[in-house]
């Protein structure tokens, strides 16, 4: 019997529009993220939170990072709306990398122009990531190749 590795939100369908609360216009919390089917001999996941359509969709330029988190346990099956270190919810032994917004944490959508995509992209790894530095995407995706065993995803969008 094959799993099926899948991510979604109960606060947005796929390709559908986020709720204020989640953007930089509203709350600016992250959206509560559920998973399941996650691939056997999973050590850690890594959630991957970024916008390809910067700064606008009609000539993206290159892909803001708003929120990277890693060393989720693979016993974990969600994030909970507005979590973050230190919270009751945040899952035990993850870390936050560095977004695009130079902090360790999450930064909701604040699109300048037109209706943007923002990926939430879940990936399975078959080791955990030590470092003994801050880590950002680049960092990130460097020492997850080789070792990714599933990736999914979820797709919000939002515009001003």
């Amino acid at each position: 019997m094959t799993s099926s590795f899948t991510i979604w939100s109960p606060a947005f369908g796929s390709n559908q529009k986020m709720p204020k609360k989640y953007t930089a216009d509203g709350e600016n919390i992250s959206p509560p993220l559920e998973w399941s089917g996650i691939p056997a001999g999973t050590k850690s996941l890594v959630l991957i939170n970024d916008d390809p359509d910067a700064p606008d969709p009609k000539a993206p330029k290159f892909t803001y990072v708003h929120w990277i988190v890693y060393n989720i346990s693979p016993n974990c099956k969600k994030l909970e709306e507005g979590s973050k270190p230190g919270s009751a919810s945040w899952p035990q032994g993850a870390k936050e990398a560095l977004n695009d917004f130079k902090r360790t944490s999450y930064g909701g959508p604040a699109p300048p122009v037109g209706v943007h995509r923002y990926f939430f992209k879940l990936y399975a790894l078959d080791k955990s990531l030590d470092a003994n530095e801050q880590l950002d995407k680049r960092k990130i995706e460097a020492m997850m190749t080789g070792h990714t065993l599933g990736q999914t995803q979820v797709v919000g969008l939002y515009g001003r």
